[in-house]
């Protein structure tokens, strides 16, 4: 029997409980035996709308070290006890979930279990490799709506896995190699103006 849980059940969990405050445990404690996936959709889902730093780095530190678990083929996540400890807002938590479960809902209607090489242990690892690379898009995304694209990446990539569907996982990895695209001119046009202010 299949026990995995949607991503839209598992969002839906986390906005609710009676705290104020959520800890960083607690919302992997939740994520269950999809800790992983669940993850990486919890990690992009702040940057699916424009955000001010330091959120973008944020997330994309720490999906950076949720990526090189991945690719390194560990089968649980594993963050330092300091971070586990730390809380947000619930309330916070609830408003970008309320956001973005109606796309989730879509998502899921739509995704079935295609190209599954993406759920056997070397898939995992390039996706993990995959991962990264969108991650360090997001340390070094034009802040407040740079982080789109790759924060999307994130999410479809972490919904494929989910969901056991290759296509979408592909389809996030595509907007993932878009958004390192725009980080990356962000970046060149930043180091180019430096050059001519200071006359390199």
């Amino acid at each position: 029997m299949d026990t995995r849980q949607r991503t839209s059940d598992v969002l839906i969990a986390l906005a609710g409980g009676s705290s104020e405050r959520v800890s960083v445990g607690e919302i992997v404690d939740s994520l269950r035996q999809q800790a992983f996936a669940l993850l990486v959709v919890v990690l992009g889902l702040p940057n699916c709308l424009p955000m001010p730093p330091p959120i973008p780095l944020i997330s994309g530190l720490l999906l950076g070290f949720v990526a090189v678990q991945i690719a390194i083929g560990m089968n649980t996540p594993w963050l330092p006890p300091a971070l586990l400890r730390k809380t947000v807002a619930r309330a916070d938590v609830a408003r970008a979930i309320a956001r973005a479960l109606p796309a989730v809902y879509r998502l899921e209607r739509i995704s079935r279990m295609r190209l599954a090489f993406f759920n056997k242990p070397w898939g995992m690892r390039i996706t993990g490799v995959l991962l990264f690379l969108i991650a360090a898009g997001l340390l070094v995304a034009p802040p407040f709506i740079g982080q789109i694209p790759l924060g999307f990446a994130a999410c479809l990539v972490g919904l494929g896995l989910v969901e056991r569907d290759g296509v979408m996982a592909v389809s996030g990895i595509t907007f993932g190699a878009i958004g390192i695209a725009l980080s990356l001119s962000f970046v060149v046009a930043i180091v180019g103006g430096l050059a001519s202010l200071f006359g390199f």
